[in-house]
């Protein structure tokens, strides 16, 4: 646990996931804080007691249901404040468990698939942990030098990625017109919303209204740092570039995501300062939203980017 989140209340959540791919949702009952929204199950450590011991404890008294801590894998860890009450939430996934979860404490329980639920449904705090688990692992960037007469090449290069599955790709062509961009993503977006992906346009929030489900939007810092509100509806996708913990805080407020670069030294920015994995993780465990490791990267390190606190990696030339 990270220093600021040393002072926060502990709280463990556990994601169970179906044969389906279903999620258990359950229902905050009356009474309590945030009564009516959904969560993930689980609840607060109690004195001395270990995190993997007390989701163990949690789950059993509230679903009836035996879960080992050696088949969980982390998901997320999302600091998040209430007003002035802090708290760490530590999400664990787990597909095995012993027995059938039931209501042992009033709460109503239901199983959906993550890509139908509402995200305004859930308790704020949750809402991260569902946008990790929509979330692929890869998170493709087109190159910046791509003239506007590429535009047929890119268009095959981008349906091929989205039939073979990579979920998250970002149209970033700084030498073409918005104009021209917007006509690629629409002739995409059928073919994206078919595959369960995001297109995300580069900067263009306008754009992304315009067109609607399967493109969203990659804000840049200085446009973050303009928000006063979330842009887009939270049926499409907002990710955000970040370089510091500040920037983290502020995409946390309005994104989906963000990437935070550059953990590498990079061809395209060779004088930028960068992270490392250790500043790195100690970014990403502090962020309140997923983050992918950009600058260096290739796919072929999305396991150590995933053993260092993020959601993947991000990147361009690897990539394509």
């Amino acid at each position: 646990m990270n220093a600021a989140a040393g002072a926060m209340l502990h709280v463990m959540a556990g994601v169970l996931r179906d044969a389906q791919g279903r999620v258990l949702l359950a229902q905050r009952p009356p009474g309590k804080h945030l009564a009516g929204f959904w969560e993930f199950p689980g609840g607060k450590l109690e004195p001395g007691e270990l995190p993997q011991l007390a989701l163990m404890r949690e789950l059993r008294e509230e679903l009836d249901v035996q879960i080992e801590p050696q088949d969980g894998t982390p998901l997320i860890r999302i600091p998040w404040r209430y007003g002035e009450r802090g708290l760490l939430l530590d999400a664990w996934q787990f597909t095995r468990w012993r027995g059938e979860p039931k209501s042992l404490e009033g709460q109503a329980l239901q199983w959906q698939m993550p890509c139908d639920v509402d995200l305004t449904m859930l308790a704020p705090a949750d809402r991260p942990i569902l946008q990790a688990l929509r979330l692929p692992a890869i998170y493709a960037i087109t190159p910046a030098d791509v003239p506007p007469d590429h535009a047929e090449v890119w268009h095959t290069h981008v349906a091929a990625v989205l039939e073979q599955g990579i979920g998250l790709i970002q149209l970033r062509f700084p030498l073409w017109s918005i104009e021209e961009v917007r006509a690629l993503a629409a002739r995409l977006q059928g073919l994206a919303v078919r595959c369960g992906a995001s297109l995300l346009l580069n900067g263009d929030v306008e754009g992304a209204r315009q067109l609607g489900e399967g493109v969203g939007v990659h804000v840049k810092a200085s446009q973050l740092d303009q928000l006063k509100e979330r842009p887009l509806p939270w049926s499409q996708l907002i990710g955000a570039s970040c370089h510091d913990a500040d920037q983290l805080a502020k995409g946390a407020q309005f994104a989906d995501f963000a990437t935070l670069s550059p953990v590498a030294a990079t061809a395209s920015h060779p004088e930028a300062a960068v992270l490392g994995w250790s500043r790195f993780q100690a970014l990403a465990e502090a962020a309140a939203l997923p983050v992918y490791a950009l600058g260096g990267m290739a796919p072929a390190q999305t396991e150590e980017a995933r053993k260092h606190g993020a959601q993947g990696v991000a990147g361009i030339g690897a990539f394509w």
